[in-house]
């Protein structure tokens, strides 16, 4: 009767410790100085619009939007973090066992053979057997709270896996992108570069012929055959640079390199996403998983401190023991062969060489290093997201650079066409014209590239979206 009383009264006692409260968003308005500006050049903010959770759809690419849910499904990394959820949820629905009464049934069978009296001329030895079966209960009411805290610590350490695999997601989400992005550069470079060794080896033909007839001078072949061999080159490091981010993609939705993914890419079937949501800053803090994982941690950390204080205060065991023995299994069940033991300690810590409460203090000082951690994790993402921003800013003034040179150079290579078909320009000047537009064509290629992978990397500082989105 006194442990039914007990135990729910112990369930609605106080928990020692603070209590958590999550950390306020900082009170900050924007993540630069001056108000986000537009893009223009093909992009443009939009402040306070949410990130979608396929975020990877904006590029609206078929061939990216297969290969990514490929990689989700089949990544060992994002299976590995689904399993630590596992391991943390399962730790703390054991820790819940100790706010239960712990039963166990006991069964011991001896058998003895006793010798007589030594002092009697008589010497008989006796034996027999003793059965005794019994039940124990135990119960060590959670006065101050000490095991609900040690479960809240626990369940905040399985939020942190939770928000761990949050990050490996979205990670895994960005790095296919930009793998994906990274191919479709390479691949057009190649093919530039590859038209730049074609033209630089019919400059070279046009050189030597001139060279035959007096019209240039050995400099000008040796200039040129040095050109060519820059251009050459530049070719293997691209093709396995190229090579190397198959591996990659294939690495990434869980295969080997034998097992080439079907799925390749051009700068041309990417389509570059119009609208960037910028997420107000306390929108970032709520849903970054760097930042919530952080913010578990704190939690766990305060838990810890309501098991280190309530390990100082008094503590109550409670315990029963009921059964019944005999010399025969059959006297088991007979009147008078039962027994029964109540029992209830309490033990205060007196004297421990300040263990106990050094253990607090180190609870304590872990608690301080976690909130630290956290408001470094929180700073962290406000730069990174500021990276980001200021980036796709010089991306746009870079891309716009890039396509006026190509443009440039392309009507000059339409003059010189124009003007050959008149016998005005030489064919060497045709060449010319057109190793500088590709030229002109490889460097649009790239800064269009990193425009594409900037564009990611502030999804990825966004947190990707809701967390519900897998």
């Amino acid at each position: 009767m006194f442990l039914a009383l007990l135990f729910p009264a112990s369930l609605a006692g106080c928990a020692v410790g603070p209590d958590f409260e999550a950390p306020v968003a900082p009170a900050v308005e924007r993540f630069t100085q001056e108000k986000t500006t537009s893009l223009g050049n093909g992009q443009q903010f939009h402040e306070g619009a949410e990130v979608p959770g396929r975020w990877w759809m904006a590029f609206r690419s078929k061939p990216l939007n297969d290969l990514v849910e490929d990689a989700i499904s089949h990544s060992p990394t994002l299976e590995a973090a689904e399993a630590a959820i596992r391991v943390a949820r399962y730790d703390a629905d054991a820790a819940k066992g100790a706010l239960l009464p712990q039963a166990s049934l006991n069964s011991s069978s001896n058998y003895t053979l006793a010798s007589g009296d030594s002092t009697s001329t008589s010497v008989t030895q006796q034996a027999y057997s003793f059965f005794t079966k019994q039940m124990q209960i135990s119960y060590a009411p959670d006065i101050w709270g000490a095991n609900r805290r040690a479960v809240e610590s626990l369940e905040a350490r399985r939020e942190i896996q939770s928000w761990q695999k949050q990050a490996a997601y979205l990670t895994l989400a960005a790095n296919v992108a930009e793998a994906a992005i990274e191919e479709a550069s390479l691949r057009g470079q190649i093919a530039a570069t590859r038209r730049v060794i074609v033209l630089e080896e019919e400059r070279s033909a046009l050189l030597e012929r001139q060279f035959a007839y007096g019209a240039v001078a050995g400099t000008d072949i040796l200039s040129q055959q040095s050109a060519l061999a820059r251009a050459r080159q530049t070719l293997p490091p691209l093709e396995s640079r190229l090579a190397q981010q198959r591996n990659l993609l294939a690495a990434l939705t869980g295969r080997y390199p034998s097992q080439a993914i079907a799925e390749t890419f051009e700068l041309s079937e990417l389509t570059l996403p119009r609208d960037l949501p910028v997420s107000l800053p306390s929108r970032l803090v709520a849903q970054r998983p760097d930042i919530k994982a952080a913010e578990a941690s704190v939690h766990s950390a305060s838990a810890q401190i309501g098991v280190a204080v309530a390990a100082r205060l008094p503590n109550v065991v409670l315990t029963a023991n009921g059964g019944a023995s005999a010399f025969t299994i059959a006297q088991l069940f007979a009147p008078g062969a039962g027994f029964y033991t109540l029992a209830g300690t309490v033990a205060q810590p007196v004297f421990d060489g300040m263990t106990l409460l050094n253990k607090q203090r180190a609870a304590e000082a872990e608690l301080a290093q976690a909130e630290a951690r956290y408001r470094s994790a929180v700073v962290n993402a406000f730069q990174n997201v500021a990276d980001c921003l200021r980036a796709l800013q010089g991306d746009a003034r870079a891309v716009r650079e890039a396509r006026i040179a190509e443009g440039a150079s392309r009507k000059f290579l339409d003059k010189i066409h124009s003007q050959q078909r008149y016998g005005a320009m030489s064919r060497l000047a045709v060449v010319d014209a057109q190793r500088v537009y590709l030229d002109a064509s490889i460097s649009r290629i790239q800064t269009d590239a990193q425009r594409l992978v900037d564009t990611v990397a502030l999804y990825m500082a966004l947190g990707g979206g809701e967390k519900s989105s897998f």
